[in-house]
């Protein structure tokens, strides 16, 4: 579990309610089922218009990557090539037979697969490279969704407080249903705004990075291999890789 992102998240709602608290405010207050299912249902609903089935399947999917965010080993992985550069140079390509179909991460496996084949250096590269910019995309999409979430959110706020005011306005000669009446305007105010700046969008980033970081750790396979096509030595290959633990390149390397 990513820990710093569970204490992100309780810290921000503990602030939040702390400090209406030293004012007086009594949380349950803050409690308002109407207020809820405006914002997060109109919310959904404005979000799964605009969004593919396919987008809306793969952010259910990676959603949980928030809080138990996959782990990358930049250094693993160039370790992994460094192996397979020295036992393609030693035996020869089909030696790297094994590790393509026992490798856990697909990507790593294909271009392992189209080395052993004997494909040449620019079918490769162009293979994994669209592979590469169309999963990034596909992944991204998702992230995109929890950015649309976070500029929806607040304005579905809005429409749920002028819907508050509205009844509130019918109660005006009922002072006993006034209250909460207004409190449902207020309220949804605070959800809209809040889901947005301490959930949606936050959670959008974050998919961002988590994504880039597989897009980096995809890139030193990719690189890895291509290298190894162009038949480069272990240790030429070993010192372009080398910069990867230092630097993120966001296109693969030409």
């Amino acid at each position: 579990m990513d820990k710093l992102s569970v204490f992100g998240l309780l810290l921000a709602l503990a602030a939040i309610a702390f400090g209406f608290t030293l004012e007086g405010g009594i949380l349950s207050s803050l409690i308002n089922l109407p207020a809820l299912i405006i914002v997060l249902g109109g919310t959904l609903g404005a979000v799964l218009i605009q969004t593919s089935a396919e987008t809306f399947k793969k952010l259910l999917e990676v959603s949980h990557w928030v809080f138990f965010s996959p782990k990358y080993d930049i250094g693993h992985a160039i370790d992994e090539v460094k192996k397979w550069s020295h036992k393609a140079r030693q035996e020869g390509y089909l030696a790297l037979e094994p590790d393509a179909l026992s490798h856990a991460d697909p990507y790593a496996a294909k271009g392992l697969s189209l080395l052993v084949d004997g494909s040449d250096e620019q079918i490769i590269r162009d293979t994994l490279e669209i592979d590469l910019i169309l999963e990034r995309e596909r992944l991204l999409e998702t992230s995109r969704v929890y950015e649309a979430m976070g500029g929806y959110s607040p304005t579905i706020g809005i429409i749920g407080a002028v819907l508050g005011l509205i009844q509130a306005m019918s109660f005006i000669t009922a002072p006993e249903k006034l209250g909460s009446a207004v409190a449902t305007a207020f309220i949804a105010t605070i959800y809209g705004v809040g889901f947005a700046n301490i959930l949606f969008l936050p959670i959008a980033k974050k998919l961002q990075n988590i994504i880039e970081s597989k897009m980096l750790y995809h890139e030193i396979f990719a690189e890895g291999v291509i290298a190894i096509s162009r038949g480069e030595s272990p240790l030429n290959i070993e010192l372009k890789l080398e910069a990867y633990r230092t630097e993120r390149p966001h296109l693969m390397a030409q």
